[in-house]
């Protein structure tokens, strides 16, 4: 999945903070706003004794319930009944430790989680900066309750009248004239885009609303995260919220899956759960999931690239998720959502690469060498297949000695990866010296149409044909009375391009257009596609299973809908000639904000790749339509803008 236009990183501090993404501990998800100084201290603690704090966990967050009502004669404060030693104590006590001490503020007059009443930062930042500094606080949390003055300060306002970030953009102006360096964490639930302009004033900034202790919560954050990871940087991190790992709501395959995508997407990695007060230990299981050293590596490699969102198989649930490391490294997650456990295969090509030397498979502990285009493994319900590839070759080169084995007589290429059936894909050979007079070589392929011939003049070093394939990495090749073979190239049909404004409209669904240079690369979309809405197109093709991209937008962001069933998705579907339609669950596209951004988000154009049956040769009716969107949360789909066939 790429979105049509892909973002820059934004110019950010240079301050040194957070080149890495930040990790540490903070009170909330497990106390709430109750916290106090012998949970803060035996907690950070417990980072030290059980090593967490040399691996890397170093912030200790004070999150929201810690200060007062009304402010003192001296400004901002703590609430000394349940910090009675005080901030400054408490500071001390982190440093000593060789901790950083985090704290909580809010852009609004009261901190979230009151009543009790607790002061929040608005119209304060100078002095209250200066009190953080004093205090030896580390990282600052930014949030965003009781901030929207004109509509008198309400809890929550995911509505506002006006953008956050000026409020922020006030506070890190203060924390900039402090003589101390602190990380600012922008926390305004992701209600303005803060991808966009977060970078220039903090080091992370909240992608969406809070996570909640629930399974449901990590598909819903992941859909979110998938247009914002682009921006990722040293400097700057999207945070996609604490981690419930710990909290004893997960199951240890599902805690393993959101450790796992929280490290490579480069999110702040921020312990939610209790590791210890008189009363609890974090178990065994869940303290070994936040101490795998390749994982945290994963989010603490040196590159700094967050991994992106490349494919799902919405009707057979999962999806991969893929990107680079240092020293050449690449690391894969195939995510399994269905309640059962199954092999599941992670194609190659989907992640940019058709050989690996070295595959480690991370939660099982195992490694595979010379991976040829696909890898399948045994993966437990709601878990994760973790991978790093090493030694790897990109997609759809063939090197022969990894992929070939010779007669003398004839060389067979095997694991050919093809992502659509066609008889047009593209067979570029390289023979490992120039041929010596002409000559001719025949073909064969594991997907029929008889022998292929092909003339090589004398002197060529390679030569191209077209040959058929069918879609999956099972195709052989066979190449006879051909001069000796360095590698082979095997590229897709270029595909074709059928615009939103070709297709003929059926029920709710209507035509609009966007604004200059948006809803890519048409310029207009079909909204309003309703269960009983439909686009439909005839598309010539041939006979085989079929590749297409969707072009589509969507900017449904869950943010009332975040604590129940809201997913941040939109269904469509896809049927070819009245067949069984295939169902893509499209994830958000919107890189602007979805209050004051151009087109409100929905002018930003994402692409899905999925696999389609029943094409015949021809012309075939290809219906987008929403079936079975009325079981969704949202009934409406994600607007069309066009599809590519590949053929």
């Amino acid at each position: 999945m790429i979105p049509a236009a892909l973002g820059t990183l934004q110019p950010r501090l240079q301050d040194g903070l957070a080149r890495t993404p930040p990790m540490g501990w903070n009170t909330y998800n497990h106390y709430n706003c109750r916290p106090n100084e012998a949970i803060v201290r035996s907690n950070a603690k417990a980072l030290v004794d059980t090593g967490l704090a040399e691996l890397g966990y170093h912030y200790v967050t004070v999150d929201c319930g810690w200060t007062v009502s009304e402010r003192t004669e001296k400004g901002l404060t703590w609430n000394e009944t349940l910090f009675p030693e005080g901030f400054p104590a408490l500071g001390k006590y982190l440093h000593d430790l060789g901790l950083l001490f985090g704290a909580y503020g809010d852009s609004g007059i009261k901190l979230c989680g009151s009543p009790p009443d607790n002061i929040g930062n608005l119209y304060h930042e100078e002095e209250d900066t200066k009190a953080y500094a004093s205090w030896g606080v580390d990282a600052l949390k930014y949030d965003n309750c009781f901030s929207d003055a004109a509509t008198d300060y309400p809890n929550v306002n995911y509505e506002p009248s006006t953008s956050p970030h000026p409020r922020f953009v006030k506070m890190a102006d203060a924390l900039a004239q402090t003589n101390r360096s602190i990380l600012f964490q922008v926390c305004e639930w992701g209600i303005d885009f803060p991808a966009l302009w977060a970078p220039s004033i903090g080091h992370t900034w909240r992608i969406g609303n809070d996570i909640l202790p629930a399974w449901r919560s990590i598909f819903r954050t992941l859909n979110q995260a998938v247009p914002q990871t682009s921006f990722a940087g040293p400097g700057q991190w999207p945070d996609l919220d604490m981690l419930e790992v710990g909290i004893g709501a997960l199951t240890t395959p599902e805690e393993q899956t959101h450790f796992s995508l929280w490290a490579i997407l480069k999110s702040p990695l921020t312990i939610g759960g209790v590791l210890k007060d008189e009363n609890t230990s974090i178990g065994e299981e869940s303290l070994a999931i936040l101490k795998n050293k390749d994982v945290i590596g994963y989010n603490q490699d040196k590159l700094g690239v967050s991994a992106s969102f490349r494919r799902r198989w919405t009707d057979e649930g999962y999806e991969v998720w893929s990107g680079p490391l240092s020293g050449g490294r690449t690391v894969a997650a195939l995510i399994n959502w269905k309640d059962e456990a199954r092999d599941l295969t992670l194609n190659l090509p989907d992640i940019g690469l058709q050989f690996a030397g070295s595959l480690r498979n991370i939660w099982d502990g195992s490694t595979a060498r010379d991976v040829k285009s696909s890898y399948t493994a045994r993966v437990e319900p709601h878990g994760t297949i973790l991978v790093e590839l090493q030694d790897t070759i990109v997609s759809r080169q063939y090197p022969a000695k990894s992929f070939a084995s010779s007669n003398g007589a004839s060389t067979t290429f095997k694991s050919i990866y093809a992502n659509t059936t066609s008889s047009k894909h593209t067979l570029t050979i390289n023979f490992s010296e120039p041929a010596s007079s002409s000559s001719k070589i025949t073909l064969e392929t594991t997907a029929g149409n008889g022998t292929i011939s092909k003339a090589i003049p004398e002197s060529s070093e390679q030569v191209s044909l077209n040959l058929p394939l069918v879609a999956g990495s099972s195709n052989s090749i066979t190449i006879k009375n051909s001069p000796p073979i360095e590698s082979i190239q095997v590229n897709s049909p270029r595909g074709t391009y059928y615009p939103s404004t070709n297709f003929t409209l059926g029920g709710s669904a209507r035509k609009d257009s966007c604004g200059s240079g948006f809803c890519q690369p048409v310029g207009s979309r079909i909204r309003y596609i309703s269960p009983n809405g439909t686009a439909r197109a005839v598309v010539p093709a041939t006979a085989g299973s079929k590749y297409i991209e969707i072009d589509y937008t969507n900017n449904d962001v869950a943010f009332d809908s975040a604590w129940g069933w809201g997913t941040n998705t939109r269904n469509l579907t896809v049927a070819i000639n009245g067949g069984k339609p295939v169902r893509v669950e499209a994830p958000l596209s919107g890189r602007h904000s979805e209050l004051f951004g151009p087109g409100l988000g929905w002018w930003d154009t994402a692409t899905m790749g999925v696999l389609t049956q029943g094409w015949k040769d021809g012309d075939n009716e290809v219906v987008i339509g929403n079936v079975g969107g009325e079981q969704g949360f949202e009934s409406y789909g994600a607007d069309f803008v066009g599809l590519k066939v590949y053929s």
